[in-house]
């Protein structure tokens, strides 16, 4: 009975985001929040560089742009007009490649209009821009190869999916080691209840299909993902009272999180790590996660898992290591004494902890999770 489920889901989603919303003023709860981070400047600049066709069709979401993106092949799952592949063209370089994978064949066209005038305008001598009509749960089927994307994003999409662990499982393929999935998402406080689940309003306002928040973690490592590295996460809440009575104990916050595919080494040991600095955008500071905070030239003492992502991804060459304990001179910033911090993954206390709590329509940067432009 699954495979009917699915697709019915599928067509109400369409019919959601093509139909029944018209503007964002539609939307029934905040879901399309503000990011928590401000959007760094270099991002802004390459957003000026995206044609007004495309930027008009993209509906409030935020955008979704990890750090170190030179070079990359990156996959977006969920495209839409293809915004963010624009502003990810750019970050990339010509050297670099974007995929953009939408299931609505309408958005994915209109995609593919730009492209000539956008790799012009960029001064791209071949495209390094790619458009896939197809869902992000079939990506095999789409002919996306395995082992050959460094990054993968998604902004709040996979909620959309019925089959979550099919699309974590299809972004694990085609990761190579030491690649992240970078994407921001909805999840519940607890199991959703199948009343929630079933209301179309719900599932189209990304509560219905959100994930139980501890189940990602369950899902990602039984893949084969490191933890999931929690980044940001606001609260969502509901304007419509009726909606907000079927809601009852259940809370829903948007998050994003990092997972990282990493090859199987030598077991994860602490270390203490010094950032070289010269990230483009984050030359001086790199807020990695919601945990920690690299500044240039500072010695920070880091648990296990985090030295293994770092010493294993393309952030290695940006940093120095050493075992925890020993002796690493910085240039500045060293202190005497490393404190052991407690990891931060649940997104509903980081939200809490932050109160990042928005109104829907927030001024002073692109939006969060939700918007017109869903793929599956």
């Amino acid at each position: 009975m699954a495979a009917p489920r699915h697709a019915e889901i599928h067509k109400d989603v369409q019919n959601y985001y093509g139909n029944v919303l018209k503007t964002s003023a539609d939307l029934q709860t905040n879901a399309c929040v503000t990011p928590a981070m401000p959007v760094p400047k270099y991002i802004r600049e390459a957003l000026k560089n995206v044609h007004e066709n495309i930027t008009s069709r993209y509906y409030g979401c935020g955008l979704v742009v990890p750090e170190h993106l030179e070079n990359c092949q990156i996959l977006d799952l969920g495209c839409g007009s293809g915004r963010d592949c624009y502003v990810l063209s750019q970050l990339v370089g010509e050297k670099g490649h974007v995929t953009g994978i939408d299931m609505t064949r309408v958005q994915v066209e209109v995609a593919k209009t730009y492209l000539d005038y956008h790799m012009e305008n960029f001064g791209f001598q071949a495209p390094n821009v790619t458009f896939i009509h197809s869902c992000i749960e079939k990506l095999a089927e789409a002919g996306v190869q395995k082992e050959s994307y460094d990054i993968v994003i998604s902004n709040c999409v996979i909620n959309l999916v019925p089959d979550k662990e099919q699309v974590l499982r299809e972004v694990y393929r085609v990761l190579k080691y030491g690649g992240e999935l970078y994407f921001s998402d909805v999840y519940a406080s607890l199991e959703v209840p199948e009343d929630i689940k079933s209301h179309k309003v719900l599932w189209g306002e990304c509560l219905g299909g959100a994930l139980y928040w501890k189940d990602l973690a369950i899902i990602a490592q039984r893949i084969g993902f490191c933890p999931p590295r929690l980044v940001t996460a606001n609260m969502i809440t509901v304007q419509n009272k009726e909606l907000e009575s079927l809601l009852g104990d259940c809370r829903f916050v948007s998050a994003t999180f990092r997972l990282f595919k990493l090859p199987k080494t030598e077991p994860a040991k602490r270390r203490q790590v010094v950032y070289k600095g010269g990230i483009t955008g984050h030359e001086k500071e790199l807020l990695f996660d919601a945990n920690f905070t690299f500044k240039e030239g500072e010695v920070v003492d880091v648990d296990g898992e985090t030295a293994a992502v770092l010493r294993n991804s393309r952030f290695a060459q940006d940093f120095l290591f050493t075992p925890s304990g020993a002796t690493l001179s910085a240039s500045r910033g060293c202190s005497e004494e490393l404190e052991t911090k407690e990891i931060i993954r649940d997104p509903f206390k980081l939200a809490e902890e932050s109160n990042t709590v928005k109104p829907r329509h927030a001024p002073g940067g692109a939006g969060g999770c939700c918007g017109q432009r869903k793929s599956c």
